[in-house]
């Protein structure tokens, strides 16, 4: 029903030509220490090529593939040891009847539980310094005398406690033995005499969605590379968003200047660590809809049908220089195939109509790519179990989600004109025009000397009309259809893009910038530090609440912080325009008219509040809006002259 979304070896973008560069890379420097980077936002795949990369040497016995996950770990304990654990019990499974590798690696990992103690140390000294104990120093002293005495905590005594902080001057001697550089020589030393006795010629640590990581486990994760385990032999593939990970040094060191030279000291931290970096491009059309039609058929057809791994195998074809062309055409499907199945047919065609708008909605990231279809897939199962996936056709359901997820105001007004009979007047009103337009082109283009003057229809109020021109002209016409079953099905709209429930880390975002002022303002740099597809989250989450407010007489919570939001990520002030555009006049309060000078930088988007703000003067409906906007206008004349 659903494709998972999750990594994956079925590779639907060819990203094994990027695996096997990396696995290329480190056969030829194998002797040496290497850091690869996999760059990408969420979701562009970089989990699917570790799995390709460890697939790829899953049968040789001399090398040695760790996957580490630093967020599964995060929160238990040092992010470093966690790791250099990880990798000596991996190389202990590895080699389970060799004495000497079970010899060397008790070693290292006595020299792991000195990083333990030593990193606890300063905690015990300053309390044995000052009397005055760390939180965290009372909790592990608590453990470990749970341990030494193995009594009930209620049965620990003050002087049993005493007792405990006084036996620590020992373990702050043993701690003390030999300074940290001298640990960190030998354990290096060990280390590489591990891999020597396991007869690994290739250590090869995979590091997942550290980008996922707190910025104090990312950072521990990256210091244990590069002190600890940059040793011959060793080779690390991280695969993380490098905004991220800036972001985590500069929280991590926050007193270092801002940038050096021409780059930032975040930039140059991450540059230092990671040798070769590969950054994953975002999908252009042609691979956005080869993706699509792929995954339409993977849905259908399953992963082991001959059709799918045929059509999977032009793809790889087509993917290899994706420039040439929009993809699969119907000629090559049908000389590859012998011919064009129903499913695959119905596939490439619904994949045509909706990439362009999908390739630049999705901004090239395959994951919301494929949640877009997954989606899709679950709505005609859900309507399937509820007896009507006869009346529903996917072509225009695909058409109505596009709206749905991409301009979400186009959708409402839609959704609204059409709750009463199932038609939109508004609707059929656009697609009027948008079809037109295309018979003036038409025209224009059957006879160049003829001169066709503009077609004069009155194009209706719709939101974003630029986006809904382009929307509208995408086959199959809805006029023509009942939307009410589309609209029911779609209802769930909210929750399942995550506009309005749980954002996870986001939902904290929001209820700052439904707060106060002030507190909108203090929350402008983690505003600023969200990628794209968070930041429409976010607005996507605010603009709902104020869209479901009844009093508009009053600002609405949320406004505040959606302006700061347009004035972060300047891509989302035409959508605040549009919400600004589409209240209901008759309701609003002089507020409206206001503190929008700053938040619309864009040119046209400035121009077309200007246009906006006239209207609410020239209006009579709402006689306090109108004076409003007539004095706004009046104060932003006199601006100008000055």
């Amino acid at each position: 029903m659903i494709v998972a979304d999750n990594e994956t070896a079925v590779d639907l973008l060819y990203y094994e030509a990027i695996a096997r560069t990396v696995v290329r890379l480190v056969g030829e420097k194998s002797h040496e220490p290497l850091s690869v980077g996999i760059h990408g936002d969420w979701g562009a795949g970089k989990s699917s090529i570790l799995m390709m990369v460890e697939e790829t040497f899953s049968n040789n016995e001399r090398v040695l593939c760790v996957r580490f996950n630093g967020w599964l770990f995060q929160g238990f304990e040092d992010a470093k040891t966690v790791l250099i654990e990880t990798i000596v019990e991996e190389l202990r499974r590895k080699r389970p009847t060799s004495q000497k590798v079970a010899e060397q690696a008790r070693k290292v990992l006595r020299r792991v539980d000195w990083m333990k103690l030593a990193r606890k140390a300063g905690a015990y000294g300053l309390t044995l310094a000052t009397g005055i104990p760390h939180p965290e120093t009372i909790k592990e002293l608590g453990t470990v005398a749970r341990s030494l005495i193995g009594k009930d905590p209620k049965e620990i005594s003050p002087s049993t406690v005493t007792a405990l902080i006084e036996g620590s001057d020992e373990f702050l001697r043993e701690v003390a033995v030999d300074n940290a550089p001298e640990q960190m020589h030998a354990f290096r030393e060990e280390f590489a005499e591990l891999l020597e006795n396991a007869e690994i010629d290739r250590l090869i640590v995979l590091v997942d969605d550290l980008d996922r990581c707190l910025p104090n486990t990312a950072i521990e994760t990256l210091e244990a590379i590069r002190l600890f385990l940059f040793v011959p032999r060793a080779a690390f593939v991280i695969a993380a968003d490098e905004g991220m990970i800036e972001y985590a040094v500069r929280q991590h060191f926050p007193d270092l200047p801002v940038a050096t030279g021409p780059a930032t000291y975040a930039r140059n931290y991450l540059e230092k660590l990671i040798q070769v970096p590969f950054r994953l491009p975002s999908l252009g059309y042609a691979e956005t809809r080869i993706y699509v039609t792929l995954l339409l058929v993977l849905n259908t057809c399953g992963e082991k049908n001959d059709d799918f791994q045929k059509l999977m195998t032009l793809a790889r074809e087509v993917l290899r220089r994706p420039w040439k062309g929009p993809g699969l055409d119907r000629r090559t499907v049908e000389e590859a195939l012998g011919g064009v199945p129903t499913e695959i047919e119905r596939a490439m065609e619904l994949a045509g109509r909706i990439a362009p708008i999908l390739a630049d909605g999705a901004r090239g990231n395959p994951r919301q790519i494929k949640r877009f279809i997954n989606t899709m897939m679950l709505r005609l199962a859900i309507a399937e179990e509820r007896g009507f996936r006869d009346e529903l056709n996917i072509s225009v359901l695909a058409k109505i989600m596009l709206a749905e997820r991409f301009a979400p105001e186009l959708y409402d007004v839609m959704a609204r004109g059409s709750a009463n009979t199932g038609a939109s007047e508004e609707l059929a009103a656009l697609e009027a025009v948008v079809a037109a337009s295309f018979a003036e082109l038409e025209m224009k283009s059957a006879d160049d000397k003829k001169k066709t003057p503009p077609t004069e229809i009155s194009l209706p109020d719709w939101p974003n009309l630029e986006w809904a021109k382009q929307w509208a002209a995408i086959d199959p016409p809805l006029a023509e259809n009942d939307l009410r079953p589309y609209v029911f099905v779609t209802r769930d709209r909210r929750n399942v893009f995550g506009a309005v429930t749980s954002l996870g880390e986001l939902d904290e975002l929001v209820a700052k910038l439904q707060g106060s002022p002030l507190q909108v303002k203090q929350a402008a740099a983690e505003i600023a530090r969200l990628q794209s597809i968070e930041a429409e989250q976010v607005f996507d989450a605010l603009r709902a609440k104020v869209r479901d407010t009844v009093d508009l007489t009053q600002e609405p919570l949320g406004v505040k912080g959606l302006a700061e939001m347009a004035r972060q990520h300047p891509f989302l002030q035409r959508p605040l325009l549009s919400l600004v555009q589409d209240l209901p006049v008759s309701k609003l309060g002089p507020w409206i008219v206001s503190g929008w000078a700053s938040v619309f930088s864009e040119a046209d988007v400035a121009s077309d509040f200007a246009t906006t703000l006239k209207g609410w003067a020239d209006q009579d409906d709402n006689k306090q809006l109108k004076a409003a906007a007539a004095a706004a206008m009046k104060l932003s004349s006199k601006r100008k002259r000055h």
